[in-house]
């Protein structure tokens, strides 16, 4: 199990367990069950409605979510919140973006807050 957080200046803080490695298991989609209002719009990664920042809780275990798919790092890139030499060395050092699609992010077996 994960706890996920969802942080916003506008709401109270609320944390939540995550089933983690279904697969299936969007952050969008534990929002939406939880009641917790991110944002969204096409639910396919390539609006970029959902875009949250993430952090790892456990700073030594910093995974954040599997890998970028090829629709976040394009709908990132376009919209500036990551270059193309921050994108190859994340793959180089293994180091994940903070920010993610709400709609792409499978969240895994970590604790997790996520800003929206």
């Amino acid at each position: 199990m994960a706890l996920v957080t969802f942080s916003n200046p506008e709401y109270r803080d609320k944390t939540v367990y995550a089933v983690a490695g279904s697969h299936t298991e969007t952050l969008l989609k534990l929002a939406r069950e939880n009641k917790i209002p991110i944002n969204y719009e096409c639910e396919d990664g390539e609006c970029g409605t959902c875009l949250v920042k993430v952090s790892s809780v456990d700073q030594k275990h910093q995974r954040m979510g599997g890998p970028l798919t090829e629709k976040e790092k394009e709908v990132l890139r376009v919209s500036g919140k990551i270059s193309k030499e921050e994108m190859e060395q994340m793959i180089v050092d293994d180091i994940p973006s903070p920010w993610r699609l709400a709609c792409q992010m499978i969240v895994r077996d970590e604790d997790i807050l996520v800003e929206y």
